[in-house]
């Protein structure tokens, strides 16, 4: 069986999640997300789990320093990976945000990931920046791949079968 890793990224609302749900049609899945660990802290500090502008800059800034102080979002992340590794998933989603993290996390996987950019620029164009680094810097990283969420949403699931099924091709 061909187990693949993708790093999947892209600006609030794009529709990352998704893709992934879509992707699960036909493969089997993992979606893990290095916020997930930091979430806790931050429903601890008194956020309501709405994702506002004011609380995307607050997750964004935990993550920050849970990275600094014990590396925790990456642990989590490859604890998840190790995990896929001996399950019967075929498709890894792994969402991190940050280009220095992307690029971590990759080099640690090896040739078996690579990242991916969903971009929806209509949407992306209209909404504006969300005010932080996380959801605002997601175009500077070199993306092995972008998916365009473009079009109809009853087209989006034949369209990523076919950008998937392409992928696991090579």
């Amino acid at each position: 069986m061909t187990k693949r890793v993708f790093v999947i990224n892209g600006s609030g609302g794009v529709g990352k999640d998704t893709v992934c749900s879509l992707a699960a049609r036909h493969w089997r899945v993992c979606n893990v997300s290095s916020i997930t660990p930091i979430l806790s802290v931050a429903r601890a500090a008194g956020w309501d789990g709405q994702k506002s502008p004011a609380a995307r800059r607050l997750l964004s800034r935990l993550k920050e320093v849970c990275t600094e102080y014990n590396d925790l979002p990456f642990q989590y992340c490859w604890e998840r990976y190790q995990q896929f590794l001996s399950s019967g998933d075929e498709l890894l989603f792994v969402h991190i945000r940050e280009p220095e993290e992307i690029s971590r996390f990759c080099k640690a996987v090896g040739p078996a990931c690579a990242a991916l950019l969903v971009r929806r620029p209509a949407m992306e164009q209209a909404r504006g920046p969300l005010g932080n680094r996380s959801d605002d810097g997601v175009s500077q990283y070199a993306y092995d791949y972008i998916f365009e969420n473009d079009g109809p949403m009853e087209e989006l699931p034949q369209k990523v079968e076919r950008f998937f099924s392409s992928l696991m091709r090579e």
